[in-house]
């Protein structure tokens, strides 16, 4: 199982591995995330967090306030290079958010289904890599006035990897960047 989330058009994509490679399993509406377009860089800024993480197990929390979550594990190894700070981002139900990804109660309770039982059935780690929008040339040109243009263009091999590949890519922290 790998996940995907694409905040520009509020959509999660659940992707299942058959045979060697991921295909779309089902796709879900993002009921809300807050802070618009541009990766979360501190704690209460109100921003949901964009880059590629991973979820284990303990990441699960099915006793939570908003129903069922999932912690996305931000901040990741490159979120604490560059100095950010934050905490217990999620993707959860109740369709509220203040900086995670929020979901209609039955979303989640599908969504965290997959991955508990991907989870079950041996798999140790779950990807979820959160795009601004789809790394796109014409998205890139688009969005080129932000000041997240840079790390968008960072995140674009990912994406574009996957896309050609449909396997989540490998990377390791380069200096304050992903490198692949």
């Amino acid at each position: 199982m790998y996940l995907r989330i694409i905040k520009d058009i509020s959509v999660l994509e659940v992707w299942v591995k058959s045979a060697n490679k991921y295909q779309l399993f089902k796709t879900y509406d993002v009921c809300t995330y807050s802070g618009g377009l541009g990766t979360k860089t501190r704690s209460g800024d109100g921003k949901s967090p964009e880059g590629l993480y991973t979820i284990e197990p303990k990441q699960l929390n099915p006793v939570s306030n908003y129903y069922l979550a999932i912690n996305v594990g931000y901040p990741n190894a490159i979120d604490k290079a560059k100095g950010y700070t934050g905490s217990a981002i999620m993707v959860h139900g109740h369709c509220a958010s203040i900086g995670c990804y929020a979901m209609t109660d039955a979303r989640i309770e599908e969504i965290y289904t997959l991955v508990y039982e991907a989870f079950v059935a041996g798999q140790k780690q779950v990807r979820v890599d959160i795009f601004p929008f789809r790394m796109d040339d014409a998205n890139l040109k688009r969005y080129a006035a932000y000041k997240q243009d840079a790390f968008w263009r960072n995140l674009k091999p990912a994406y574009e990897l996957f896309e050609k590949r449909q396997l989540p890519v490998d990377y390791h922290l380069k200096g304050k960047e992903y490198a692949y």
